[in-house]
Parts: structure tokens; sequence; C-alpha cells
């Protein structure tokens, strides 16, 4: 019979089984052949699109039946509450920074730059290179790239060059992000249910990273010029801690830069407990208008475990970072990173290598900063003219964000769904605090917005302020 013989019999189906109760039985398919005069594989096909479309079921040596439909609802799945148990605040939800953007939106909570302030052209060209190579078809050295692990202690060595002897191109290890990298450290270096020292406020995924290695969590205050080095006395005193994680350069949010003699201070007091100093040396591509030298190229004894990553500066869809450290606290961290991860894409390692090893990587760079500055400076204008009551106490000398101050008593998360409900995007600050956030903040990123509307984000976080 014809396929139209076939649609004939299936809509005279269709059309019985919408006034049938459910578990009503069909005409058998001796019946439905006399019935339109069809052929029994004619009508063996049209139950089988019924079945398909969950019409019908078929019960072996009993006939075929009309199936009942389930009303949609919505799946239960309270059952996982008792399954999983009670879980840290920060799994609540996603970081504010996270948040995908309307298209018309002004985005200043994002932490990554501009895609047009990064090398598309020469990323592009190096993953395609990258693709032709063995490594697209290999496994990777658990450790990372040979060549990659160089490049990243030479430049650390090139920091302060002849201070201190030079790490060892084995002693980097190549990680996926420096997410991970600090998930490994934490576990490997400090321990579940240790403590560890860490700048309040400091980088929101080092605290989830903290959190999620069950690590104790120790704040110190740091403000524009970094931590007290006696408040970090203290609490090694205090705590007996062993780890202290900070951002010497550039913090985020803050944008803090410590001074040389905090550094060494800091450094000396971390020796003198027998302590590891965690450095995310996470904007070291990032400087605006001050050059970076991270604490590690002044330690020659292995008490800096070392993080750089190159998301920031090169691309977010190239997770690439190392971790630079010396002695057992480096073997711990790559077991940990080789049970977690095993290795990183060779692809991934071998495009980032490649960028970086351009000459025009060099030129990027120093129109980076330039972008970073106009950016910056027109960020800060904007505010001052637009929202006056919305303070920014220390303008960075180099990373992606200011740390802007609400007035005291601001309703923050009010201040956050009001410029969001009016097309502006900004982070809570809290998000940065291990406890209570010591005052009223928001991030503002000044790298991933169309500068253009600079003006406009700064009129409706002025008004929104105001009205609050």
């Amino acid at each position: 019979m014809s396929q139209d013989s076939t649609e004939r019999i299936v809509t005279g189906l269709r059309e019985w089984l919408a006034t049938a109760p459910p578990g009503a039985r069909l005409p058998s398919n001796r019946a439905l052949v006399a019935q339109h005069g069809a052929s029994p594989v004619t009508v063996q096909r049209a139950m089988r699109q019924l079945a398909r479309a969950g019409l019908v079921e078929s019960r072996p040596g009993v006939g075929t039946f009309a199936r009942a439909v389930r009303p949609p609802q919505a799946p239960d799945l309270g059952w996982q509450t008792a399954a999983l148990g009670a879980a840290p605040v920060r799994l609540s939800g996603l970081s504010a920074t996270q948040r995908t953007a309307a298209p018309d939106s002004i985005a200043l909570h994002s932490g990554y730059p501009a895609p047009e302030l990064l090398p598309e052209r020469l990323v592009r060209q190096a993953l395609v290179r990258a693709s032709r190579t063995a490594s697209a078809v290999t496994r990777s050295p658990a450790a990372g790239l040979p060549e990659l692990q160089a490049w990243f202690t030479a430049e650390l060595a090139a920091a302060a060059p002849g201070t201190v002897a030079a790490p060892s191109p084995r002693d980097a290890l190549i990680v996926s992000g420096s997410q991970s990298g600090l998930s490994s450290i934490f576990r490997a270096v400090v321990g579940a249910g240790q403590p560890l020292l860490i700048e309040s406020p400091t980088y929101w995924g080092a605290l989830l990273a903290a959190e999620q290695a069950g690590v104790r969590l120790v704040p110190v205050p740091s403000g524009p010029h970094g931590p007290d080095p006696d408040e970090v006395e203290r609490a090694f005193v205090q705590t007996g801690a062993r780890a202290f994680y900070a951002q010497p350069t550039f913090a985020n949010p803050t944008g803090a830069r410590w001074p040389a003699d905090t550094a060494a201070a800091v450094l000396e007091t971390v020796r003198r407990h027998g302590a590891f100093l965690v450095e995310d040396d996470w904007a070291h591509d990032l400087g605006i208008d001050a050059d970076v030298r991270p604490l590690a190229a002044s330690d020659d004894d292995g008490h800096v475990v070392y993080v750089r990553s190159l998301t920031k500066s090169v691309s977010p869809a190239l997770r690439v970072a190392a971790v630079i450290a010396r002695g057992p606290a480096r073997e711990r961290i790559l077991v940990d990173r080789a049970a977690e991860a095993m290795y990183v894409s060779g692809v991934l390692q071998a495009a980032a290598l490649d960028v970086v090893t351009q000459p025009a990587w060099r030129t990027h760079l120093r129109g980076f900063r330039e972008q970073l500055r106009t950016r910056r400076d027109l960020l800060l204008s904007s505010l001052a003219a637009h929202a006056p009551g919305v303070t920014v106490e220390h303008v960075p000398a180099g990373g992606l964000n200011l740390w802007a101050r609400l007035p005291d008593g601001t309703d923050v998360a009010r201040v956050v769904r009001e410029c969001e409900l009016r097309g502006l995007l900004v982070a809570p600050g809290g998000e940065w605090f291990p406890a209570e956030p010591a005052g009223p903040y928001l991030r503002l990123t000044f790298a991933n917005a169309d500068p253009s509307r600079y003006a406009e984000a700064a009129s409706i976080l002025g008004a929104v302020v105001d009205e609050i």
C-alpha cells in the first residue's frame, strides 16, 4: 500500500484516540485490515507511528491500547537534600561576575577583558598551528609541556634577575587555569581542617576553592597597600597556620599593590614560621602604571608557591596557568593534579606557548596596557561626574577593576538589583570577603563594557544610589 494509505489509517486512529478513555483497547490489526482495505504491513506501519508518538502501547498476546498521557510536571528532586547534606554558603549560586549579560546591557561585573582587547589573531593562528602538531593526538606529560614549563620559569626569573637562584623548569606545573591550581595547592599544601591565612577582601574564587578543599579560613585585613605585617605575624602565632594566600600585585578586587617593605616583612614572617606564601600573580600582564615584581622572585628556599595564569591576557578559551613550587610541596601538588585531571590538553598548551613566544606578543602587551589605562581613567572620571556618592578610595596601578565604596548603610543587594533592571550589571563586594563585609562595596570592571557607555553606566549607578 502507499504512504497515503498509512497516513489515512494513522489519522483515523488519532481521531478515535482523541475521544477514547486511557487504556481503551484498539481494534485488532485484522479488523483494521478489513475496515480500511489495507494490507497487514500498512496497518503495522501505522501502529508503529502511533507508538513512536507515545499514543499507544502494545501488550504482546493481549492487544494494543490507548496510552494514558501523563500531565507535564516538575521533577521532584527533594530527595537530594538528604543525600547531599548541608552545603557551604558559597555553593548557593554562581558568583555575580558569572551572570550572562543581556545584549544591550552595560557589563561592569565581568572578570574578563573584552575580546577586542585580547590578541585574537595570534590566538586563532596558534590554535590552527597547534592542531597540526603531535599535541593534537598525543597525551601531554602530567607536569606539562617542557617548553611551556621553561617559559613560565624564565619569566619569573626575569622579574628579578640575579637576586636568587632561578627556579628550574621542572619546578613549574602546568594547570588548567589558576582556579584548578589553587584547589590543588589548598588540598595538597594546607589540607582539610587546617587554617589558611587569607587577605580580606580577596579573590572570591580563592575563597570558593579553599572552602571546597575544607580548609579553615582566617581573614587578615588588607588595604590599598596590603596587610599590616604585624597582623600577619599575629595571625600566624594565634592559629599555627602554615600558609597564607595573597595577591601582592594589583589584588582582585581592590587593586592593592604591596610596597617593597611590606612584601619583605611578610616574606620574612612566612620564613620565620616555617610556612608557605601562596602568591597569586593573576594580573602579571595587567600592569598600567607599574611593573610586576613577584615575591617568588625573591624566594630561594621554597616558601613561596607561585601561581600565574594566561587567561586574562591571552584568552579565556585557553585556560592555561602554571604553579611554580619547589621540593616536596611541588610533588604533592603534582600528585593532586594528576589525580584530579591527569594532564592539561596539549593543544591548549602548545597554542598558549605559540602566542607568548611570538614577537607580536610584547607589542600586544604594550597596547593592552594603554587600553586599560584609557578605560580605567574614563570610568573614574565618569563616576566622579555622574555618581559622586560612589567613592573610589584607591586608583589601581594595574588589574581590571575599581573597588567602589557606597555610602554607609546602603543596601548593596538592592543597588545591584535596581541597576540590573536599568541595564547595568555590577558585582556586589560582599563576595570578596571571607567573613562579614567591612563596608558597602561594589567591584566595577573597566575592561569589559563599551567605554562609550561609561557615562551612561555612572549615571544609572548614581541615580540608583541617590534613590536608595
